[in-house]
C-alpha cells in the first residue's frame, strides 16, 4: 500500500499515457476510487431525470423503483464484469475488442461507441447548461459554453485529475441528495405516492430498460479508469467497488427522479433542472443546488470525453500501428470531440427529454451484443490469456478482421430489430407483445450464446498465459488457481 501510494504521489498530474498499456511501475490507485469515481458519476441530473422518465412514460410510483432496481443490477454486473479486465489487462476498454474483432475490425464498434460518447455529452451538457444559467444569470446557451470549457480542462489533464474530481463530486453528490430527499419527504406523503400500484408489464419493463441501458452504457468505457490499479488487485473485488458505486449512485438519483416526476404534475418535462432545485428552495440554497448540479456533470461528461479521445486514438492506432499520442495531439482530439457534443447540445436544447429516452434506448441495440461478445469471450473462452503485444499487429494472432466475432456482432444487432420500442424504430412484434421492448435482452442473451457455442469450435488459438509488454517485454503468467479464475468471472 505504501509503495502505491508513493508511485501516485510521483506520477505527473498531466496525464501522458493515452491507449497504450499501463507498467506495473506506473500502477496506482485503491479500490476506493473505483467506488467515488461511479457514485459521484451517477448522482447527477441526467439519471434523475432518466429515472422520471419512468413515470413522465406512464409507470406508477411503486413498479417504476422495483424495475429501476432491477435493471440497476443486470446492467451493473455487465458494466462491473468490465471494469474488472482493467487492472488485469492494463489497458482502455475498446482496444481489447481487437482479439473477438480484429485489429482493423474493432473500428466497427468503436465508431458507433464514440456516438455514444458524443449523444451522452450532448445531453448532459444540455442540463448543465441550465444549471450554469440559472446560478450565473445567464442565457442557457452561455451556461453549455462555460461547461465545455470545464470539461475540455479536465480532460486533457486526464486520469489523476478524473479520479479526483470523481471523489469531490461524491462527496458533493451525496450532501446535495440528502438534502433534497430530506425536502422531498417534508413536503409530500411519500407513503401514499407507494400505495398506487397500477402494474403494467409494458411501463415495469420500460423501468428495467431505462436502468439496464444506462448501467451497460458505461461498458464500453468502464476499465479506462480501473487500468492503472496494480495487476494484482482482486477481480472481485473491482468487480464490487466499481458495481457498488454506479449502481447505488444511480438508483439514488433515479428513486428521486421518480418521486420528482410524480409530484410535478406534468411540469416536470422541460423544466427538469429548475424543477429539481425548485424542490430544495430559493436564494443562496438554491444557487448551491446549481452548482451542484452542474458539478455533478463535470465528472460524467469527462469520462464520456476521455472515453471518445480513447476510442478515436484506438481506431487510428489500429490502422496506423503503434500511435503515441502528444499532450498537443491530445488537444485537439478533445477540442473536437467536445466542440461537435456542444454544438449539438445547442442546437437540441429545446427538444431534449423525448429525444433523450429514444437515444439511450436505441443505444442497447448495437451495445448488448457488444458486451455480450467481450465477457464471453474474455471470462470464457480466453480466461483472460490475451496476448497484449499482439493487439497492435494487423499481422498477429488476431488478424485485420475476425469474421467470427464480427458475424455474431452483426447478427446480435439484426435479432434485436423485430423486438425495439423507439422513436427512431418501432420492430413489427413490438405491438404483439403489449408495446413492450424487449431487445436489450435478445441482445445479450442471443449473441453470448452463438459465441460461445461457435467460439468453442473455430476459436483461433489462445496463448497458454497472459502475455504483457512490461519490462523487456516479459512474460507474466496467468492466474493459475481455480480461486482466482472463479473471482474474476464473480
Amino acid at each position: 500500500m505504501a509503495a502505491n501510494d508513493a508511485r501516485a504521489s510521483t506520477t505527473p498530474l498531466i496525464e501522458r499515457r493515452s491507449i497504450d498499456y499501463i507498467p506495473e511501475a506506473e500502477r496506482h490507485g485503491r479500490l476506493f476510487s473505483q467506488f467515488t469515481l461511479w457514485m459521484g458519476a451517477n448522482l447527477q441530473i441526467t439519471a434523475i431525470v432518466t429515472g422520471a422518465l419512468a413515470v413522465v412514460l406512464g409507470g406508477d410510483v411503486f413498479w417504476s423503483l422495483i424495475g429501476l432496481l432491477i435493471g440497476q443490477l443486470l446492467g451493473g454486473s455487465v458494466m462491473a464484469l468490465h471494469a474488472a479486465q482493467g487492472p488485469k489487462l492494463g489497458l482502455p476498454q475498446m482496444i481489447s475488442s481487437r482479439v473477438q474483432f480484429g485489429v482493423y475490425g474493432a473500428a466497427i464498434p468503436i465508431v458507433l461507441v464514440c456516438l455514444m460518447y458524443l449523444g451522452f455529452t450532448a445531453t448532459g451538457t444540455v442540463l448543465s447548461g441550465q444549471a450554469l444559467g440559472q446560478l450565473f444569470g445567464v442565457s442557457d446557451s452561455v451556461g453549455i459554453l462555460v461547461f465545455a470549457s470545464v470539461i475540455v480542462l479536465v480532460t486533457v489533464l486526464g486520469y489523476r485529475v478524473i479520479h479526483f474530481i470523481g471523489r469531490v463530486a461524491s462527496v458533493i453528490g451525496v450532501i446535495a441528495f440528502v438534502y433534497l430527499f430530506s425536502r422531498l419527504m417534508s413536503q409530500a406523503d411519500i407513503g401514499a405516492l407507494l400505495q398506487i400500484r397500477h402494474f403494467s408489464w409494458s411501463s415495469f419493463l420500460l423501468a428495467v430498460s431505462l436502468a439496464a441501458s444506462w448501467q451497460i452504457a458505461f461498458g464500453p468505457y468502464v476499465a479506462d479508469y480501473s487500468r492503472y490499479l496494480p495487476s494484482q488487485t482482486s477481480s472481485l473485488k473491482t468487480f464490487l467497488a466499481a458495481g457498488a458505486g454506479s449502481v447505488i449512485g444511480a438508483q439514488v438519483a433515479m428513486v428521486l427522479g421518480v418521486f420528482a416526476a410524480a409530484l410535478s404534475n406534468g411540469q416536470f418535462a422541460g423544466h427538469e433542472v429548475a424543477y429539481i432545485v425548485g424542490l430544495g428552495g430559493t436564494g443562496a440554497t438554491a444557487a448551491l443546488l446549481y452548482f451542484s448540479i452542474a458539478f455533478g456533470k463535470v465528472t460524467i461528461s469527462t469520462l464520456n470525453s476521455y472515453g471518445s479521445f480513447m476510442c478515436i486514438a484506438t481506431i487510428i492506432s489500429g490502422f496506423r500501428g503503434r500511435l503515441q499520442v502528444t499532450r498537443l495531439q491530445r488537444l485537439v482530439f478533445v477540442l473536437a470531440i467536445v466542440g461537435t457534443a456542444t454544438l449539438i447540445a445547442l442546437l437540441g436544447q429545446h427538444s431534449f427529454l423525448g429525444a433523450f429516452k429514444s437515444f439511450i434506448l436505441f443505444l442497447l441495440a448495437f451495445f448488448t451484443p457488444w458486451s455480450a461478445i467481450n465477457l464471453v469471450d474474455y471470462y470464457c473462452i480466453t480466461r483472460e490469456r490475451y496476448d497484449v503485444t499482439a493487439l497492435a499487429d494487423p499481422d498477429g494472432r488476431y488478424g485485420r478482421w475476425n469474421l467470427l466475432g464480427i458475424s455474431v456482432y452483426v447478427f446480435g444487432v439484426l435479432v434485436q430489430l423485430p423486438f425495439i420500442s423507439t422513436k427512431f424504430y418501432t420492430g413489427p412484434l413490438v405491438a404483439a407483445l403489449g408495446d413492450v421492448d424487449i431487445s436489450w435482452i435478445i441482445g445479450l442473451i442471443i449473441p453470448a450464446a452463438l459465441y460461445y457455442v461457435c467460439a468453442k469450435k473455430w476459436h483461433s488459438a489462445v496463448p497458454d498465459q497472459l502475455i504483457l509488454p512490461v519490462e523487456q517485454d516479459s512474460v507474466v503468467p496467468a492466474p493459475a488457481s481455480g480461486a482466482s479464475r472463479s473471482a474474476a468471472r464473480a
